[in-house]
């Protein structure tokens, strides 16, 4: 099995995790790891790393998303979504084009947010959706987020669809919860689909119910390593310097020259476009130079 970046197309219902076992065992990689999960209830983009891609799930667990949703107006939720329990009913107010762009401002930049108890994060080791459901409720300290771009189309008399860009860490019911709070009647996501994870898209996802076929055909439709990272600057390496990059000598780093303004990564590749390697530049006393971050296929 090669390495590389498939791109699931999940269905609601399975975890992250339930999604990740699967693609696994249909084919027979050593490693599969997801590149930022997505709750059971919701659907769209799962970037896989397959094998060695798990090796750059970190450059984009912390990748700008974007999504698009229905927001459900007037009911709260214990878990601000369509699985929890209802919590409150409450009227809905009528929404006038400006009572939208208002919510719309108030809800678009910088933000605090408070991350919900059904979540994945640790209270003392423990996953606050297994206090939660134990019926605790623990202070959770509020995180910034961004919220990039956000728009709002009211489809129903209690309903609102919602599309968001946002940072790594924002949760969406959290935001729709938060929204219901800014108009008095509460809210919760009633469903969720994920559209891009980075420069990663669901147009060239494939459902999760096809891969089984796909391995068959032997038409798995992998990205490589290099393509999925060709947002960063690209070396190419002479293929005498190959063994040695592999065992960690960084030589030949030295003639990657400064990086450009912002610049603090960079790929190496051998002359068949294979990834070798990630450089990172690091600032020292001495004026800084580039490091190995991680050897591919070593």
């Amino acid at each position: 099995m090669q390495s590389g970046i498939l791109l699931v197309d999940k269905p609601e219902g399975p975890s992250s995790a339930q999604v990740v076992q699967r693609v696994k065992n249909i084919l027979g990689a050593k490693k599969v790891g997801h590149l930022g999960t997505l709750d059971p209830f919701a659907s769209g983009l799962l970037p896989l790393g397959i094998d060695d891609g798990t090796k750059i799930a970190d450059l984009f667990l912390n990748a700008q998303k974007s999504y698009s949703g229905v927001v459900a107006l007037g009911v709260e939720t214990d878990t601000q979504d369509s699985t929890g329990k209802i919590l409150e009913t409450r009227e809905v107010p009528s929404l006038a084009e400006a009572e939208l762009a208002r919510l719309q401002e108030a809800f678009t930049g910088t933000l605090s947010q408070t991350p919900p108890m059904y979540s994945a994060l640790k209270k003392d080791g423990v996953r606050l959706y297994s206090l939660a459901r134990r019926g605790q409720n623990v202070p959770r300290p509020p995180r910034e987020i961004k919220i990039e771009r956000l728009r709002l189309q009211q489809i129903g008399p209690a309903e609102l669809r919602v599309e968001v860009t946002c940072s790594k860490g924002t949760y969406i019911r959290t935001l729709a919860a938060d929204m219901g709070s800014f108009l008095g009647c509460g809210a919760h996501l009633k469903s969720l689909r994920r559209l891009s994870c980075g420069h990663l898209t669901l147009e060239r996802a494939v459902p999760l119910s096809a891969i089984e076929t796909l391995k068959n055909q032997e038409t798995v439709p992998l990205i490589s390593l290099n393509r999925a990272l060709d947002f960063l600057r690209e070396f190419r390496i002479e293929s005498h310097w190959l063994p040695k990059l592999r065992m960690g000598q960084q030589e030949v780093l030295a003639g990657l020259g400064m990086p450009k303004e912002g610049e603090k990564m960079v790929r190496l590749v051998d002359f068949q476009n294979n990834l070798i390697a990630l450089a990172r530049w690091a600032d020292e006393p001495a004026g800084g130079r580039w490091r190995l971050l991680r050897v591919f296929g070593s």
